[in-house]
């Protein structure tokens, strides 16, 4: 919302305060600042002058004029212009020579088309006016030569644009702002609809309301003989242009005029292209509307319309229909005002994704006693400026409506706000927002407003704030806040306005606790490992969608298949909440691919959801007028799905990179598993690694990985047919893990290791075993068979070829021993060697490999 100073000054009589204070003010009461542009502040010497002569220059492209000014000077200027729609007599701006124009155009005198040019005639848009340079700006007869032009046509002003909130649309006027900022400065304010109308009389046209529930008031007032050449006055069009506002006709801009300044949304209809009676009603099934934009728009069973005989001609308080649009050629004309269902509004607008300036005040709420006001003051201006002459009599339908009534205690307000505040400020303070105060409790539940889902006030809630023993009142609520429904709505516009400045800070105390948990130490022990080994940690949206799945490869009846829809997706092709983190992880590893970073590894650790069996679609939605049962908890919890905490990587490209000091590494399956590795031993458990099957791992370089006999997750280089699906480097290598079944196989406290002061023996012992053998396997045997002794084992060359024959594979270990107490012998680190050995041959027919 744009509001030129100049226009908030006609209501409210401020001190010598600049537009900042006047935004700092408007900032205290809440109301969110955007900026504050100046117009006019830079223009200086331009002045009214009237032209005297005009000779028409020939030999040249284009029209051009040599004129003789009048500017209240000793002699009459010369000036040279192109324009052609003025005529000798007419008074017109002249910016005089060392003149400036908005935008810090300085004028100078200049020979042009052979003459000398002393200054230069203005168009509006020249003056900062507007957009209009189709010809000179001719001001009205009469206008004293040589004004100042500044002060003649209010150049000078500032405008402040704010960002208006759903809860405030009272402030998407002159008049709501005007009102927030008298009771800033403390002065007055002029209610511009505090006029007195005439008596209604006869009805107008015939207008009767179908739908209670979308329109509760609908007003129409006519004018005839309305001159559609008439042109809007020059103070108004400005306004219109420093509001944001573009002029099209008077008829029109007045309407908008209006609209600014109190609020409420008009619309004039061309009399002539009526028939019959005005009925406000919802679409009917297979109504089609062409709407000003030229579009014509299928209609929705819920959308408000506004019909006669002919079918509808408007979409209420949207957009107006083509058919019965005003027009150049337009005399009589039916000015319509009504107050429609903010909901009902808003459904409309979004539905038809058709955002207008009406449907953006209806949809946040407005004054309900404003159509008889409004309608009127739009008759007024159109007699006045139009020439049109005011037809007697008024239509008004309307729907009873009981006004809104809070109950609250005296002292809530400072309850809220950590404050006290005396009653008589409380009072004090909602009178000024407008409301009307009583003491005593009416709790009696009212509704307001026209909106089927209007909240219930008093009630409830005012019962049990009553407990406190404090004062009781009973608050009313202005028409033009439709906000204000609860007594924590109230206990706001009272806080608010004593200023939120003046509330105290005070820190929150800490409770006591132990600092951490395990789970929060591991996953900041894993982030730290991972990012320690080169791995790069992304955070990706946890949203999916089918595509995701079939990408995978995951078969029908794949686990992960099964996701939770969102009500509300962000993206239509992403609806479902992920079942494993790797599509995210994916999407940004091809993301930096594509943008030129080759050699990749990113890790991300989350949540993802798996649905209980048996749970319920949707969780209920519990109300908020009191705390729930443990049975309304309890139904909740049911529908809430598994939300294990999870960690997946992704590499492609070198993994150790290459230079000057030689060739690097490409990533590969086993970087991957030793990725998994790492974070297992950051929860101080041992993964036990074999062969497995698993998309969207390669089926033949896939591993399971296991704690115990517990699956934890898999690691590997990912199947071909989904690095093609989703456009990854060739030999892409993934791993995923569940970090919550890691925590829980995690051991109890650590208890500091016995560190031997005796020597390490070693042996290195070469086993050849079948080449299909997985390596863990054999690790697994020779630690159980080395015994207590053994203190490491490492395996340091794997081998194939002629030497090992065919199928098989050769695994050389070194083997540390050192025992806590004593230096060891030979005898007994090749004894203890030998048993592991012997266990390998016994498990997975290993046997030694001859020199």
């Amino acid at each position: 919302m744009r509001v030129p100073l100049s226009w908030l000054r006609e209501f409210v009589d401020l001190p010598a305060a600049t537009a900042q204070e006047v935004a700092d003010s408007l900032t205290a009461a809440g109301l969110k600042l955007e900026s504050i542009t100046s117009h006019g502040h830079d223009v200086k010497n331009v002045v009214v002058g009237e032209v005297l002569e005009i000779e028409e220059l020939t030999g040249f492209k284009k029209p051009i004029r040599h004129c003789k000014v009048e500017v209240g000077e000793a002699t009459p200027r010369e000036i040279v212009c192109g324009a052609t729609n003025f005529v000798v007599g007419d008074r017109v701006p002249v910016v005089l020579p060392g003149g400036v124009l908005p935008g810090g155009f300085e004028v100078g005198a200049r020979k042009t088309y052979g003459r000398m040019s002393e200054g230069m005639i203005c168009s509006e848009r020249e003056l900062g006016l507007g957009d209009d340079h189709d010809g000179i700006m001719v001001l009205p007869v009469g206008t004293p030569i040589g004004a100042d032009v500044v002060e003649l046509l209010g150049l000078r002003d500032d405008v402040i644009e704010l960002e208006i909130t759903p809860d405030v649309g009272y402030a998407l006027s002159i008049r709501g702002v005007a009102r927030e900022v008298a009771t800033a400065f403390g002065v007055p304010f002029r209610d511009p609809a505090d006029v007195e109308l005439p008596a209604e009389g006869e009805r107008s046209w015939p207008a009767s309301i179908a739908d209670p529930s979308a329109c509760d008031r609908f007003v129409l007032r006519e004018v005839t003989g309305f001159d559609p050449a008439a042109q809007s006055p020059l103070w108004m069009r400005v306004r219109l242009t420093r509001a944001g506002m573009r002029p099209v006709s008077l008829a029109v801009d007045i309407t908008n005029y209006l609209m600014l300044e109190l609020g409420q949304p008009l619309h004039a209809f061309d009399r002539s292209k009526l028939t019959g009676e005005i009925v406000v009603r919802r679409a009917q099934p297979g109504e089609r509307l062409e709407t000003l934009d030229h579009v014509v728009r299928e209609l929705n069973p819920d959308d408000i319309l506004i019909t006669d005989q002919s079918g509808p001609i408007s979409m209420a308080g949207t957009m107006g229909g083509l058919e019965t649009e005003i027009s150049d050629v337009s005399t009589d004309i039916v000015i319509e005002a009504a107050h429609f269902s903010a909901t009902g509004i808003s459904r409309e607008s979004r539905r038809h994704n058709l955002v207008s300036e009406a449907s953006k005040r209806f949809e946040r709420g407005v004054d309900r006693e404003l159509p008889l006001v409004a309608s009127w003051r739009a008759v007024q201006l159109l007699t006045e400026l139009g020439g049109a002459t005011a037809r007697p009599g008024v239509t008004h339908a309307e729907v009873d409506v009981e006004p809104a009534r809070v109950a609250i205690p005296a002292g809530h307000p400072g309850a809220v706000a950590g404050v006290p505040y005396s009653k008589e400020t409380v009072v004090r303070r909602l009178e000024q927002v407008g409301c009307t105060v009583t003491d005593g409790d009416d709790p009696a539940p009212r509704r307001g407003g026209v909106d089927p889902t209007g909240v219930v006030t008093g009630g409830e809630l005012a019962a049990k704030l009553a407990v406190s023993g404090d004062d009781m009142i009973t608050v009313t609520p202005p028409s033009w806040r439709p906000d204000l429904t609860d007594p924590n709505d109230l206990a706001e516009e009272v806080i608010r306005l004593e200023g939120y400045d003046n509330l105290p800070s005070i820190l929150p105390k800490a409770p006591a606790g132990a600092g951490l948990t395990e789970g929060q130490r591991l996953r900041r022990r894993v982030g730290r490992a991972l990012a320690g080994s080169g791995y790069v940690e992304v955070l990706s949206y946890p949203f999916i969608g089918t595509a995701d799945f079939d990408n995978l490869q995951l078969p029908g009846d794949d686990a992960r298949r099964r996701a939770l829809r969102l009500a509300n997706p962000l993206a239509d092709d992403e609806p479902l909440l992920r079942t494993t983190l790797l599509p995210g992880l994916l999407k940004a590893l091809v993301r930096n691919v594509g943008r030129g970073f080759a050699d990749v590894a990113l890790f991300e650790t989350g949540l993802v959801y798996r649905p209980r069996e048996g749970a319920p679609d949707s969780a209920p939605v519990l109300g908020v007028e009191r705390g729930p049962t443990e049975e309304e908890l309890a139904s909740v919890a049911a529908a809430l799905p598994d939300q294990p905490q999870r960690v997946a990587a992704v590499l492609a490209g070198e993994f150790e990179r290459s230079g000057w000091w030689g060739g690097g590494r490409q990533a590969s399956w086993a970087d991957a598993v030793q990725a998994a590795r790492l974070v297992a031993g950051e929860a101080r458990v041992e993964l036990s690694v074999t062969a497995d099957q698993h998309e969207p791992w390669h089926p033949g370089r896939c591993a399971a990985l296991y704690v115990g006999d517990t699956l934890v997750g898999h690691a590997g280089e990912l199947h071909p047919r989904v690095i093609e699906a989703y456009g990854l480097p060739p030999r892409t290598a993934a791993m995923e893990l569940d970090l919550s079944r890691l925590e829980t196989a995690m051991p109890g406290p650590v208890d500091a290791p016995a560190v031997s002061a005796y020597p390490i023996a070693t042996q290195d012992v070469a086993l050849i075993v079948p080449d299909f053998t997985p390596v863990a396997d054999v690790e697994a045997a020779l630690r159980d068979g080395a015994g207590e002794l053994l203190e490491s084992v490492r395996l340091f060359d794997v081998y194939t070829g002629e030497q090992v024959g065919e199928g098989n594979k050769s695994l050389a270990y070194t083997l540390r021993f050192r025992a806590l107490d004593r230096t060891l012998t030979v005898e007994e680190t090749t004894a203890a060697r030998d048993a592991a050995v012997a266990l390998a041959a016994d498990r997975v027919g290993a046997h030694l490999r001859s020199a």
